[in-house]
C-alpha cells in the first residue's frame, strides 16, 4: 500500500535446490506455485504463519503465490506475495511454512524455490528477471552470497538479469 513502509525481508535461502528436498531422505520433489485461491485461504491459520497473509490478500496490488509439491497441492511449502512494478517484480513478503523453518524443518529449498519463481515471472512479463526486495541489513551479504543480488540503496536489494537467469535454469530447467 503506498505509504507504509516496506518490510525488511528475512528469510534465509537454506540451501539451492533444483525442487524441494526432504531435510532426513536427500529425496526431491518436484513443485508447483499457482495463484492463491479462495479455497486456500482456509488453510492460512495466524497460528502457522508468521506475517498476515490474509491482510496481504486483501491488498490489490499484490499476487500471492502457495508453493505446494505437485502431488500434494493442499499443503502449502511456502508463499510470496509480489508486485509488478512494470519493469520489476518486487517481492514484498516470502514466508516457508512454520514446518520448513528452524532446525526441524522438513525440506530445504523453499525460500530459493519462491525467489526463482518471482525471477521467471519477471523474465516472462519482459523484465529480464529482474526482482526487487529490501532485506534486513543483517542479511544482506547472505542474500549477495546466495542470490547474487546486489544492493541498490541502502538496504533495498536486486536481482539483475544475469543472477536471475541462474536462478531460473536451477529451478525451472523447461
Amino acid at each position: 500500500m503506498k505509504g507504509s513502509k516496506p518490510t525488511e525481508l528475512d528469510f534465509e535461502i537454506d540451501r539451492l535446490t533444483n525442487s524441494i528436498q526432504n531435510v532426513i531422505s536427500g529425496d526431491s520433489f518436484d513443485t508447483a506455485i499457482t495463484l492463491i485461491t479462495k479455497n486456500d485461504q482456509k488453510l492460512l491459520k495466524k497460528a502457522d504463519w508468521l506475517f498476515d497473509w490474509k491482510k496481504e490478500l486483501s491488498d490489490p496490488t499484490k499476487s500471492i503465490y502457495k508453493l505446494t509439491i505437485a502431488e500434494n497441492i493442499n499443503i502449502i511449502q511456502g508463499l510470496i506475495s509480489i508486485e509488478d512494478r512494470n519493469d520489476h517484480v518486487f517481492m514484498h513478503l516470502i514466508e516457508s511454512a512454520k514446518f520448513n523453518k528452524g532446525k526441524q524443518k522438513v525440506y530445504y529449498g523453499v525460500p530459493g524455490n519462491l525467489v526463482s519463481f518471482a525471477c521467471k515471472l519477471s523474465n516472462v512479463k519482459g523484465y529480464g528477471g529482474v526482482v526487487s526486495f529490501f532485506a534486513k541489513t543483517k542479511l544482506i551479504d547472505h542474500y549477495k552470497l546466495s542470490l547474487g543480488a546486489k544492493v541498490l540503496y541502502g538496504n533495498q536489494m536486486i536481482i539483475d538479469e544475469l543472477s536471475a537467469q541462474k536462478l531460473i535454469l536451477k529451478y525451472f530447467k523447461h
